[in-house]
């Protein structure tokens, strides 16, 4: 039986240059989507899945991360004198409990995998989630506990995964599939960002996964790949000899948040789940067509 999934790891050091200016000051993650910022609906949906311990690897600048889910004593005692009580029931929901925050600096932006390598010490010898907060996903079932549910069964490494137009899987890790069962592919390896013509499936990787650590001893070469960036594909494709590979196809819709256009969608997507908000919305939604 496989050993439970009780740390995630959140790679939250880069400096979204996309979407300058909004993020000279604020970091990407802080960025609210209707009424939460980015990084809050990832750890919920880490919180929901059973992790117990959350670790954020940042870079300088980036410290209103961790702070967003630290006690506000302040903030909470003022609002109780005012009788908020939504208010404060907000913030105590945005809060993580003490001990649960842990945060490690990456130095330089040398990929993905370096990223995840730099939480090692806080992870330890046991499996364990990384979650990339630009991927939301909306879904019944929490994206995560879906992966940590399918791990259960099959442990080694289980990512989620969807398919892709073939023009695009130059843009994601894509699966080299040896059967299917379910909604569970198992693999036999990874292409990262390949082209069309020689990328083995259009089965890609999503932002959720959830790994065995003998990633981080694959991880601990520090061997350059694609784009010249430490690449966790690469290090995930050197363990296989010795973990099973399992790509999940999860229930829900992914919205990529990394791009202007993502973030507009997932907005409205999100907006529209409320119900409440979703009939005052979907007038206004029609009337801006009509108009543009």
């Amino acid at each position: 039986m496989a050993q439970p999934v009780r740390k995630a790891v959140f790679p939250v050091a880069g400096l979204g240059t996309r979407f300058l200016p909004a993020t000279k000051i604020i970091p990407k993650e802080m960025i609210p989507v209707v009424d939460k910022p980015v990084i809050q609906y990832a750890v919920e949906e880490a919180l929901a899945a059973g992790i117990e311990h959350f670790i954020f690897v940042t870079s300088d600048g980036k410290e209103s991360i961790a702070a967003h889910f630290a006690e506000h004593a302040e903030l909470e005692k003022t609002l109780k004198a005012r009788g908020k009580a939504t208010e404060l029931s907000l913030v105590q929901a945005a809060t993580l409990p003490s001990g649960s925050v842990h945060t490690v600096l990456q130095p330089e932006p040398l990929g993905l995998g370096h990223a995840v390598w730099c939480a090692r010490e806080f992870v330890g010898d046991e499996p364990f989630a990384v979650l990339l907060p630009d991927d939301m996903v909306l879904s019944k079932t929490p994206c995560l506990k879906q992966l940590i549910d399918a791990h259960a069964d099959v442990g080694g490494h289980v990512v989620a995964v969807e398919d892709v137009p073939s023009e695009k899987t130059n843009r994601y890790g894509i699966l080299d599939v040896l059967s299917e069962t379910g909604r569970l592919a198992k693999a036999k390896g990874l292409v990262e960002k390949p082209a069309p013509d020689v990328a083995p499936s259009t089965l890609a990787i999503i932002g959720r996964y959830v790994l065995d650590a003998s990633v981080f001893r694959a991880l601990d070469n520090h061997t350059r790949g694609a784009g010249g960036e430490i690449q966790l594909t690469d290090a995930l494709n050197s363990t296989l000899a010795d973990q099973s590979f399992h790509g999940l196809r999860f229930e829900g819709a992914r919205y990529d948040c990394g791009n202007q256009v993502g973030f507009v969608e997932a907005n409205v997507a999100f907006a529209l789940s409320n119900p409440e908000m979703s009939e005052k919305l979907k007038p206004l939604l029609r009337a801006l067509l009509n108009h543009h």
